[in-house]
């Protein structure tokens, strides 16, 4: 059975740090790469981070470079997202998801809500 976990989410003040887990199970986590999302209320999902397990290749979207970053553990089949400076315009839900060429399918976790806010 397919599953990820997300998890580490919360209140937090602006300026504060977060750091989200997405624990993997059930399918060749080294075959993927793993990304982060996040939803606003009101906006579409946007990517945020990602990572090429395989090689270890990050990527990021200019709204969150240098604040956030992604990284894995391969051994724990673990993704996280260490994520600093934390501005109101970061709250969202935010989603793990994993994804590799075909035929391979797409899975996404639950979400994990974070709110930035004094």
């Amino acid at each position: 059975q397919v599953q990820l976990v997300e998890s580490g989410g919360g209140l937090v003040q602006p300026g504060g740090s977060l750091r989200l887990s997405c624990a993997a199970s059930g399918f060749t986590f080294s075959a993927y790469v793993m990304r982060w999302y996040r939803q606003a209320p009101g906006k579409e999902r946007e990517l945020v981070a990602a990572i090429i397990i395989g090689g270890g290749s990050t990527n990021y979207a200019d709204s969150v470079k240098g604040r956030f970053t992604i990284s894995a553990d391969n051994a724990k089949n673990t993704v996280y997202l260490q994520m600093n400076s934390l501005m109101p315009e970061d709250t969202a839900i935010y989603y793990c998801n994993a994804w590799a060429v075909k035929p391979r399918p797409t899975y996404w976790g639950q979400g994990t809500q974070v709110t930035v806010s004094s």
